[in-house]
């Protein structure tokens, strides 16, 4: 009885930090699919976002939903697993600030756009909607949360001596800044 009683919060732990890693392939998987199946998509000239437009726009509406509530849980089981260390506080919010960035740019519908979906004018649209401000605001919250936990847990691996973590950290946190500018 009493292993059942320990490993109860190991498991849920355990659990939540599945659901974090989960997101990003699950995200990456379905843009994917839509990239290469969505009449008139041009992963090389659209954003993810322009998915959430059309017929089947709510196929990405969902995948921002569930990948954020996936990343928000993860965020939890990033604060249960380094409760009280260098980098548990600030770290898992900011991870789940990134979350909720991507369910409200699930909700908040980007405007259609350069050509996506089939029939809408090419370039940016001359008006943008309340809802598409708020879905690139919440965004671009998103990523600069993610960003700042980059170096979060990169100012983490390296107090713990682990450097290659570190360097791996900072490095996406650049990259990940360079793209979104």
């Amino acid at each position: 009885a009493s292993t059942r009683r320990t490993s109860r919060p190991v498991d849920a732990v355990r659990t939540l930090l599945t659901c974090g890693v989960a997101a990003g392939p699950l995200y990456i998987a379905v843009v994917g699919v839509q990239a290469l199946t969505r009449e008139g998509f041009d992963i090389r000239r659209h954003a993810a976002s322009l998915l959430s437009n059309g017929d089947l726009g709510w196929i990405q509406i969902s995948v921002f939903v569930v990948t954020g509530l996936l990343t928000i849980a993860g965020a939890a089981g990033i604060r249960r697993a380094l409760h009280s260390q260098r980098g548990g506080t600030l770290g898992p919010r900011l991870i789940g600030i990134y979350g909720a960035g991507l369910v409200a740019a699930g909700i908040f519908v980007a405007d259609p756009a350069f050509g996506f979906p089939v029939g809408t004018p090419e370039g940016p649209p001359t008006t943008m909607s309340w809802h598409s401000a708020a879905h690139f605001a919440s965004a671009g919250v998103a990523f600069f949360a993610l960003i700042a936990a980059c170096f979060v847990f990169a100012r983490r691996f390296a107090a713990h001596g682990q450097r290659w973590w570190a360097v791996y950290s900072v490095m996406t946190g650049v990259v990940f800044f360079a793209t979104f500018a």
